[in-house]
């Protein structure tokens, strides 16, 4: 009976405490903040610095907007467009690159002669391709 009652009291014991015990709420907020002010572009990776003329090719503007990339990419489900990887930092590229903020020169509005020899997805995926395109 005294092994009975202690047992009793220990499971009433462990409940009282589980009761008790506060709650612990989880709240994951992830904030990628505004989209990048870049006038040609941002790379499609963190952390989505300003690309400079001659990284994207045509078919990555809609009447001379970009249409983003990474988190803000706003094009069409499926798209795939080129770009020229000589412009891109994680190829060795060294060059000048425009600020966030700055605009566009005014003979860069669209890239002109482009050739490209990667294609990308907008989200960070390297694509088919290769060649010179659009």
């Amino acid at each position: 009976m005294r092994i009975l009652k202690s047992l009793v009291f220990s499971i009433v014991l462990a409940g009282l405490c589980v009761v008790a015990m506060p709650r612990a709420q989880a709240q994951v907020s992830i904030n990628i903040g505004p989209e990048p002010g870049c006038p040609y572009g941002y790379y499609d990776y963190a952390p989505y610095n300003c690309a400079p003329y001659g990284y994207y090719g045509p078919t990555w503007f809609a009447n001379g907007v970009f249409i983003g990339a990474g988190p803000w990419f706003h094009g069409p489900h499926g798209f795939n467009g080129h770009v020229n990887n000589h412009f891109d930092p994680q190829h060795g590229y060294h060059g000048a690159m425009p600020a966030r903020g700055e605009h566009a020169a005014a003979n860069h509005r669209s890239p002109a002669n482009f050739h490209g020899n990667e294609m990308r997805d907008g989200r960070g995926h390297v694509g088919g391709g290769g060649g010179h395109g659009h």
